[in-house]
């Protein structure tokens, strides 16, 4: 045999194992390829996992923000209710002591009530005395005579343990003011005003805190019964005492809050202001 020749068996042999291993190359080379794509696939998926935790981490810190602000809320209206709560046993039992009040005038003044010189009427939240000018007042005079002092005396008597506002409300006829008397009350504002700031000062002389009390004038302008009558305009000039709880609206005729009085078309030359007196 001819040196570097080889046989046809070993040639075979070699071929074979040349085939074998390109037949591997090429199935390592396929395995190669899917693993990279499998690589391409978990990284995909990784960076989407990683957008999904950050959104839920961003949803849970929303969450927590805004169960913190629920709480907050639930805090802030427990605790109103519970001072609105407080509010109204304070009311109930201003009311209570209302009514107390009511009995108590009633029975002090049972004289003058039963003559009907003197209306007292328990209103829904409140009270209302409805003294009349004349059996307080000298006519066309804002001093209090003697007999008008007594019984606003008794009427302080029953006011300066309360804790309720007290408003003195002035209110006359519709018959202008004439003559040396015009001088000094230039219309029925400044004598409705001037009367009930008397009484005020009454109440406060006799006890009663002076921050609860206020004095309101009204004039002609909420008349009790017709002007066209003397037993109409004589209705009409009154001192009118509402008492209402510290904090509530004083009680309109129809129960319903108002605002303080003022001149008809704002107010005019020498008529009184529209807010309450000292």
């Amino acid at each position: 045999m001819l040196p570097g020749c080889v046989t046809r068996s070993t040639y075979r042999e070699a071929v074979r194992e040349r085939d074998r291993l390109a037949a591997e190359s090429a199935q390592l080379a396929k395995r190669t390829r899917m693993l990279e794509d499998s690589n391409t696939s978990l990284s995909r998926e990784r960076v989407e996992l990683i957008d999904q935790v950050e959104s839920l981490r961003q949803t849970r810190a929303e969450l927590s923000d805004h169960v913190a602000a629920l709480e907050a809320e639930r805090d802030t209206l427990v605790h109103d209710l519970d001072a609105r709560r407080s509010e109204v046993q304070t009311t109930r039992a201003e009311i209570r002591s209302l009514r107390g009040t009511y009995d108590d005038l009633v029975s002090d003044l049972q004289t003058e009530v039963s003559q009907g010189r003197i209306e007292i009427e328990q209103l829904r939240e409140g009270l209302r005395m409805n003294l009349s000018q004349e059996i307080l007042f000298p006519l066309g005079s804002a001093r209090l005579d003697q007999q008008g002092r007594n019984l606003l005396r008794k009427v302080a008597a029953r006011l300066t343990n309360g804790a309720h506002t007290v408003e003195v409300q002035g209110h006359t006829d519709d018959l202008p003011i004439h003559g040396t008397l015009a001088r000094r009350f230039p219309s029925n504002w400044d004598l409705a005003g001037a009367r009930a700031a008397e009484v005020v000062r009454l109440f406060e002389h006799e006890g009663v805190d002076p921050s609860r009390l206020r004095a309101v004038s009204y004039g002609p302008t909420r008349p009790a019964a017709s002007n066209e009558t003397a037993e109409g305009r004589a209705a009409n000039r009154r001192i009118e005492i509402r008492l209402a709880p510290v904090g509530g609206p004083v009680e309109s005729d129809a129960g319903a809050a108002y605002e303080l009085a003022t001149p008809p078309g704002g107010g005019s030359p020498g008529s009184a202001p529209p807010a309450s007196l000292p």
